[in-house]
């Protein structure tokens, strides 16, 4: 059995890294003079009450010039590439035009927010046609090794059950709802034993890991399975303390990144900006955000400081900055009604844009010299700029 979940594992390094909380293969990187002119870059946004007519029109192009980025330049009959630079798609992490179902439940939470039902369709169409098992969504197709891997990840299914029942809100149509019932119902069957949550399923082995991880604790879907609701409250209850838990002080309010059930212990070797920010946003959505985590947030998003990993005292680790980081502090800040941390993650998210007209990244999000453009980058900044 130990040799069955070792080899289980090995596949998992690619979802670990590929499931919208782990950095290892999210890119972060500071904007340079060739991707962001100074003189482009959108350094006032008010607030968005505000009825300033030129300031509505022009974050509706940077939505309408991302959108056809993504949908023109990163995208295939498979859905969004995870890098716009092809690879031999045999690493074991996702690479070049392989695809994960973290880009197809991004690109339906942003088409239900926007409001546009038949895109919202044809996403979900695909997602099935491409990432559908029998246990759940695969993490990851490469359609050049012609390979689905077996797995899922939470995190990710979690979404994809989300925008439906958004949708099915939304549009008006129970069709997408009774969907994510049945998909919720899916999910609970594999993914959760013993009133647990697991970041994965394996098809091929019949098991989960052995821990969770914080940040794919999506606590608002997890209240709407279609579960009895006792079963509902409790396993809701006992993720958010598990998620709650994992807060490291009022000095450095940020998570732990996993939290495993056969010791009891959390673990994080650093701890990484994206995962923690997930965290932060999970808990915002259901108001159980810590007011400490949102201050130090504010401050390090006015100064331009926050950065993509820290250690477990507050020490930043490195000075690189990111797209994905700053359009997270923009969701944080849409949910807790916070215009100024809205605009202002706008604004620092939007020194990573492609403003080139003559550059193939025009419009998206991602590095000019290198000619690289991540799905994680371009779909998160699309979601806040709908959020």
């Amino acid at each position: 059995m130990r040799k069955i979940i070792a080899a289980a594992l090995s596949v998992l390094v690619g979802v670990t890294g590929l499931t919208a909380c782990e950095n290892t293969a999210v890119p972060i990187s500071t904007p340079t003079s060739t991707s962001t002119p100074p003189a482009t870059i959108h350094t006032e946004l008010p607030d968005r009450e505000d009825s300033d007519h030129n300031t509505t029109v022009t974050q509706t192009q940077e939505l309408d010039d991302l959108e056809q980025f993504i949908t023109s330049k990163l995208t295939s009959e498979y859905g969004v590439y995870t890098n716009l630079l092809e690879t031999d798609q045999s690493a074991e992490a996702a690479s070049g035009h392989e695809v994960l179902s973290e880009s197809a439940s991004l690109s339906m939470l942003a088409a239900v927010r926007s409001g546009q039902q038949e895109r919202f369709a044809e996403q979900w169409k695909l997602a099935k046609q491409t990432f559908d098992m029998n246990s759940g969504f695969s993490y990851r197709y490469s359609p050049k090794q012609q390979k689905l891997y077996p797995l899922n990840a939470a995190v990710d299914d979690l979404r994809m059950i989300r925008a439906l029942y958004e949708a099915g809100d939304k549009f008006g149509d129970e069709r997408y709802t009774a969907e994510a019932d049945k998909y919720g119902e899916r999910f609970y069957k594999y993914n959760v034993k013993s009133g647990n949550m697991y970041d994965f399923y394996d098809e091929n082995y019949k098991i989960t890991n052995s821990f969770v991880t914080l940040c794919y604790i999506n606590l608002s879907t997890l209240r709407k399975l279609s579960i009895s609701s006792q079963i509902s409250i409790n396993l809701s209850n006992h993720l958010k303390d598990i998620l709650e838990d994992g807060y490291l002080s009022d000095e450095f309010p940020f998570y732990e990144t996993r939290f495993n059930y056969e010791t009891g212990n959390y673990s994080s070797e650093n701890i990484n900006t994206v995962e923690s920010l997930l965290s932060i946003l999970a808990l915002a959505e259901v108001d159980q955000q810590k007011s400490t985590s949102i201050d130090f947030i504010k401050q390090q998003v006015e100064a331009g400081t926050l950065y993509g990993q820290y250690s477990r005292e507050g020490k930043p680790l490195n000075d690189i900055r990111s797209t994905a980081i700053y359009a997270i502090t923009a969701m944080i800040g849409a949910e807790i009604g916070d215009e100024s941390l809205y605009h202002k993650s706008i604004e620092r998210m939007n020194e990573f844009r492609v403003t080139d007209v003559g550059s193939p990244l025009y419009g998206g999000f991602g590095d000019v010299a290198s000619g690289q453009a991540y799905s994680f980058d371009n779909l998160m900044a699309l979601l806040a700029y709908v959020y």
